[in-house]
Order: structure tokens, then C-alpha cells, then sequence
């Protein structure tokens, strides 16, 4: 139970212009069950590695290193006074893909790769900094928003689906580890069992690792994938090879044309990044609600700040299809479930996603995780994009405010996940002009919603937080 009657007051720190610095045993504590579960679920982190090897071409030991890099960097979250839980944009994962598929494997590819993420980087500090990140947002008309949110779902579900996809490697495998995971996540009856419960409860609390570690058997008695072959020692990451050959230090600076040609997805990437950065505010607000002991402080801003860097640095060091997002969605949910079980769950916020991020970068340094989870990682990456597509195609929905705007964002979703950011963005810009003329930015509010009537009683002032972004269903959420 949470303390009501504590003082609130917040995890001391050492101030850095927007930022607070907290040192693990100096300013929090470890706490062993988030950093125990990490050791464990780091097995997600390493489903980024098939991304690269089959978009990028690169060996296996390659793609550690850009993982175990990025892992790194997640750390950078909470140790600068974020307090959350980043991750990948999991959503964005095939939108990306398919853009840098345009390029020739190879160089060209990995320079398409590069100036993409810069971009991004460099656009999430600037608005981070100057605060900006709301107004850009508010600007994009409701259908726009709709379309390529529901756009990335479509895409997610086409990147598993499609002839030479994961799917028909993997048919058996997939299919009951998605099924799984559907009555898991999304079912009204196991959310009605963990409610009367305490075991299922707790089960629920593990996220997709159970699924996992099911299709680590399954897959081998399915003849889809062979038996993991477990190895001792530490994993060993090729850091020069990714130097030489995939990054600027071997290959050299993209062209200004690629730059350019980046921009239209850079900017649908963007929105889906704000939704998240949103989301994560909503789920860490509930918390502060529950712990009137401690100050949960989550700041858009500094968010920009942090994962922007983490993308500007990992496009010059490592180039990552996932890419660096401000929230993993499942884990949060579960960090903050313990959380408000009050001080003696977990003492500080800050400690629980530390130690969980602590975890995950001891769990990719331990070849026997690495080598376990090695020949199921397609399952695990179409996993989280089949989960990620159910939830983005529901968010992307419930971002319109009309039927007008529902066939709108129905036509950019599926220009989208066929022709790309660049013929969406452009078709949606026109659908708009054509169909809402002057009202452009605002659209219409027709009653298809029932919050957007009541939103209409409680306009938000200009600036303002969408209610539509801010209301995430946390455990709908949980697929990044």
C-alpha cells in the first residue's frame, strides 16, 4: 500500500542544468527483483539483432556490438534523472526498414541508415532544448497523426507476413507463441484471472519472457530452428568490424541527398516518438498519484534531450534499425506495478528502472543468455512486431476525431505500408486540403468518439497536452 500520509519528497541528486544525476549505491539503491528480471529479459534486446543482420548484412557478432552499445546507453536514462525504462521505437522498426530497403545493400544502405538516424538525433535535442516538442505536434492535423500511427501498425504486421517474412520460417512457432501472447496481453479473461489471482498476477508481471523461453522449445520440436547449443564465458561483440565497415569511421558521411531524402520519414518516426514520450508521461503520472511519498519527475524535455543524444551518438557509433526510444512499454508497466506497492516494494523509481537497465547490460555480457535465446530471435522480433501492430493500429484509431478523418488515415496507413513516409506524408497533406480546406490544422469533431465530446466540454488550452496521446491503456501497451 502506498504511504498517504509521508511528506512527498524526491530521491536526492546532484543538479546539471536539466538534468539530476543519480549514481547507483550513492543516491539509490539496487533493487535485485527488477535487476534479476532484467538479466533475464535482455533476451528482447537481442531480437534487434536479426533486423541488422538481414536489412544491414551483418555477421551475428556485428550486431551484438551495436546492441551491447545501445545497451549502454539506455542506462543514460535514469542516470540523468529520467525515470523510465527506454527502449526501441517499436513501432517506427518497420517503417524504417522499408525505407532503407530502397538503397542497395551495402554502403549506400548503411549511409541511408545514418543520416536517419542523425537526423532524428539532431531534431529531438533541438526540440527538447527549446521546448518546442508540443507545438510541433499540435501542428499535424488529427487524421495525419492517425494514418501513420496506424500506418506503422500495418507495417509491422506486413514485415511478418510478407513472402520471405518470419512467418513462413517459423509458422508453427510464431502461431502459438503469438496466440500466447494475445490471451496474455490483450484477453479480458486472463485480465479477469490475475485479478483473482495472485499467481497469474505475478505471471502477468514477466511480460512476453515466458513466450520466449516457451519458443526456445517449441521452435526445435517443430523442426523450425535447432536447439540452442549453450556456451560459457562472456560475449564477444566485434566493435572494430562495426567500426570499419558500418559506421562514418570506415565508410565516411552520407551525402546531403540522403539527408534529404530521410526527412518525410524521419518526421512519421518523430510522431510515433511523441506519442511514446506522452504514454510514458501518463503511466508515470498514475504512479506519483499511488507514491505520495516521492516526487516522480519525468520531463518531456530532458526526455528530448536524452534519447535524442542516444540517436545522434549511435548513428555515428553503431547504426540501430531499432533505434533509441524513451520508453519500453511492457517494462515500465511492470516496474511501476511495483512501485506502488510503496517504499518497502521499492524505495525509489529511479531505482527500479536502474537496476532493470543494470540487469539487461549484465544479461548481453553472459554468452550462455546470448547463446539460449540465439536461434529463436526471429520469433521474439515477430513477436514484439505483431504485438506493436495490434497496438498501434488501436492508438492510431483513437487519434482521429471524425469518420472524415478515420477514411483519411485509412488511405495514408495503407500508402504508408506500401509506398512509404514520403508518398504518405504527401498524400495526407492533399487528402486534407481537399476535404477540410481552410480548417486544415483543426479538421472536425463529429461525435464518432466519445472523447472527443467530452473533450469538446474541457478544451485544453492552446499548448496543452492532447487527451487523446495522453490516455494510453498501460496494458495495451505492453509490446515495445
Amino acid at each position: 500500500m502506498s504511504n498517504t500520509t509521508a511528506q512527498r519528497s524526491e530521491s536526492p541528486y546532484i543538479p546539471l542544468g536539466p538534468f539530476k544525476v543519480r549514481l547507483p549505491f550513492i543516491h539509490y539503491k539496487i533493487e535485485l527483483p527488477d535487476y534479476l528480471q532484467g538479466l533475464l529479459m535482455c533476451a528482447v534486446d537481442l531480437a534487434a539483432i536479426p533486423l541488422m543482420t538481414e536489412l544491414l548484412g551483418m555477421p551475428f557478432e556485428v550486431a551484438l556490438a551495436v546492441v551491447m552499445l545501445n545497451g549502454l546507453l539506455y542506462l543514460v536514462h535514469h542516470l540523468l534523472g529520467d525515470p523510465t525504462v527506454p527502449g526501441w521505437i517499436t513501432p517506427a522498426v518497420p517503417l524504417l526498414m522499408a525505407y532503407c530497403a530502397q538503397f542497395p545493400e551495402g554502403p549506400e544502405r548503411v549511409h541511408a541508415l545514418i543520416a536517419f538516424q542523425l537526423m532524428l538525433g539532431v531534431f529531438s535535442i533541438a526540440l527538447g532544448a527549446t521546448g518546442m516538442a508540443k507545438k510541433v505536434v499540435e501542428y499535424v492535423p488529427s487524421a495525419i497523426k492517425s494514418g501513420i500511427i496506424v500506418g506503422a501498425g500495418l507495417s509491422a504486421v506486413i514485415a511478418v507476413f510478407q513472402v520471405g517474412g518470419k512467418f513462413n520460417v517459423l509458422p508453427w512457432t510464431i502461431s502459438i507463441a503469438v496466440g500466447i501472447a494475445f490471451y496474455l496481453i490483450f484477453s479480458q479473461h486472463f485480465n479477469e484471472l490475475k485479478q483473482r489471482n495472485r499467481f497469474w498476477w505475478n505471471f502477468a508481471k514477466l511480460g512476453i519472457l515466458p513466450i520466449i523461453l516457451l519458443a526456445v522449445v517449441i521452435a526445435p520440436l517443430f523442426g523450425e530452428a535447432p536447439w540452442p547449443t549453450i556456451q560459457w564465458g562472456i560475449s564477444k561483440p566485434d566493435f572494430a568490424g562495426l567500426w570499419s565497415n558500418y559506421t562514418v569511421f570506415g565508410l565516411g558521411m552520407p551525402p546531403l541527398s540522403m539527408f534529404i531524402s530521410a526527412l518525410p520519414t524521419m518526421l512519421a518516426v518523430y510522431i510515433i516518438v511523441f506519442g511514446d514520450v506522452l504514454s510514458a508521461k501518463s503511466l508515470l503520472d498514475e504512479a506519483e498519484t499511488v507514491r505520495t511519498d516521492e516526487v516522480v519527475d519525468y520531463n518531456a524535455d530532458r526526455s528530448h534531450l536524452i534519447f535524442g543524444a542516444r540517436n545522434a551518438f549511435m548513428s555515428i557509433f553503431g547504426p540501430d534499425v531499432a533505434m533509441c526510444g524513451p520508453k519500453w512499454a511492457a517494462m515500465l508497466v511492470v516496474v511501476i506495478e511495483r512501485f506502488k506497492g510503496g517504499p518497502k516494494a521499492m524505495k525509489s523509481i529511479i531505482g527500479g528502472v536502474g537496476s532493470f537497465r543494470w540487469g539487461t547490460n549484465t544479461g548481453l555480457l553472459l554468452l550462455p543468455v546470448v547463446t539460449l535465446v540465439q536461434p529463436i530471435l526471429g520469433v521474439a522480433l515477430s513477436l514484439t512486431l505483431l504485438i506493436q501492430g495490434y497496438v498501434s493500429v488501436r492508438l492510431g484509431i483513437l487519434e482521429a476525431r471524425s469518420q472524415r478523418d478515420l477514411g483519411i488515415a485509412g488511405v495514408i496507413g495503407a500508402v504508408l505500408a506500401i509506398k512509404g513516409a514520403s508518398w504518405a506524408f504527401g498524400i495526407g497533406v492533399v487528402l486534407c486540403l481537399l476535404i477540410y480546406g481552410k480548417n486544415f490544422f483543426k479538421g472536425e469533431v463529429d461525435g464518432t468518439f466519445a472523447k472527443d465530446l467530452k473533450a469538446a466540454d474541457t478544451q485544453p488550452a492552446k499548448g496543452a497536452e492532447s487527451p487523446t496521446a495522453t490516455k494510453r491503456v498501460a496494458e495495451e501497451a505492453m509490446a515495445d
